[in-house]
């Protein structure tokens, strides 16, 4: 299956001048609950760096030495890694991402201990609207957790959530911007390495 969806992936980058409309919807279709969560991972991956890749931060030890420095998202190892639950890495803002397609609350909780309450990005792969995702996380947890503070304090640590409707939002803005053939390629590369494909 998974040599099937890189000669598919392959037979695309050789027609992407001539329809582009068919990547992207091959694209969208990768972005579903069905979806295996490596793939999914990968793609996401794939979309949020072109996302970012031309977002600009200024940094700088003193006015006079400010710079300007794309922000730039890495990935960490290979999907299902046990890495204490960082899957992906932005420069220079230290942002850390975390993607999953569960909603158990213990598991969201304790990827927030494994990096001492340091703020993490969830990229969830779920359709539902972000604002019922955080309820449902909260919900949960007071029924594992008696006590509101330690409730608020994990829930602070998300500093973002992104779901399957934001990421295909991503998608379509990166795209008008003619990266369609950059996020194609990163999903070939990353898919090839996590699959251990050699190319002939």
């Amino acid at each position: 299956a998974f040599e099937n969806f890189i000669k598919t992936c392959e037979q695309l980058k050789v027609i992407e001048n001539d329809t582009p409309d068919h990547i992207k919807s091959f694209i969208y279709s990768l972005l579903a609950q069905n979806v295996d969560a490596r793939i999914f991972e990968i793609v996401s991956f794939s979309i949020l760096k072109y996302y970012y890749f031309d977002q600009v931060v200024y940094f700088g030890y003193d006015l006079e030495s400010i710079e300007p420095e794309n922000l730039k998202l890495f990935k960490t190892g290979r999907t299902n890694a046990n890495d204490g639950g960082i899957d992906f890495v932005m420069k220079p803002l230290g942002r850390f991402f975390q993607v999953t397609e569960t909603l158990d609350v213990k598991k969201y909780f304790l990827d927030i201990d494994k990096i001492e309450k340091f703020p993490i990005t969830f990229v969830i792969k779920s359709d539902d609207d972000i604002p019922i995702l955080k309820i449902n996380l909260e919900n949960k947890a007071k029924e594992l957790y008696p006590i509101q503070k330690i409730i608020d304090k994990f829930m602070s640590c998300i500093e973002e959530i992104i779901n399957i409707p934001v990421l295909k939002a991503r998608f379509d803005e990166t795209i008008a911007t003619n990266n369609l053939s950059n996020i194609l390629n990163e999903i070939i590369l990353q898919s090839k390495v996590e699959f251990n494909i050699d190319d002939d």
